[in-house]
């Protein structure tokens, strides 16, 4: 959107009060279909786990995320040092 002056207006994103903080993820599944990616985000701890999060975009965002994700990485590493990436969990992950 633009105003009067053909400017850019300036977007105010408001966080929910049902959100109070992070949650922390350690593993995380995706699918897709034709029209959405869906993103869960998993804590694993021990013998068991629980989702974390849920999220359900479009393609156009999903890639949009990974290239922001990407960039995100490439600086931290150059400020910190090559990633190594985790393990994989040692067993199937199901949900109840």
């Amino acid at each position: 959107m633009t105003n009067q002056n053909n400017q850019p207006q300036k977007k105010e994103i408001k966080i929910a009060d049902n959100i109070p903080g992070a949650e922390y993820s350690n593993a995380m599944q995706v699918n897709h279909n034709k029209d959405e990616f869906q993103l869960v985000f998993l804590n694993i701890f021990g013998g068991s786990g629980r989702v974390a999060g849920k999220i359900v975009t479009s393609p156009g965002h999903y890639k949009r995320m990974i290239m922001a994700m990407q960039d995100n990485l490439n600086k931290y590493e150059d400020n910190f040092g090559e990633i190594k990436e985790a393990s994989a969990p040692e067993k199937e992950i199901g949900f109840k």
